[in-house]
């Protein structure tokens, strides 16, 4: 049992994610259903962690909410500097 820190428990699940989740349409999946897809990895990293399963799940959520906002925000920015301020704008 080891502290893992917020950014190696996002990464862990993040990488697991990619490979239980990735063929699925997470708009059309039941979130119930994607969990129970994770919920091994979560219970791995619990005991690896000394977390329990539910601090491991609530600090995913909050991870990747926060790693979703500034990969959105980095999107915007960059949109900004190539002068699109309007998506709808575009002509594709």
């Amino acid at each position: 049992m080891n502290a893992m820190t917020d950014e190696e428990i996002l990464k862990e699940l993040n990488k697991y994610a990619e490979n239980v989740l990735g063929d699925i349409d997470p708009q059309k999946t039941p979130v119930s259903t994607q969990l129970d897809r994770l919920k091994p990895k979560m219970e791995e990293l619990a005991l690896k962690s000394g977390l329990s399963i539910e601090d491991i799940f609530i600090r995913y959520m909050d991870l990747a909410t926060t790693q979703k906002v500034k990969m959105e925000q980095n999107f915007k920015d960059t949109m900004e500097r190539a002068g699109v301020t309007d998506l709808g704008s575009l002509p594709y």
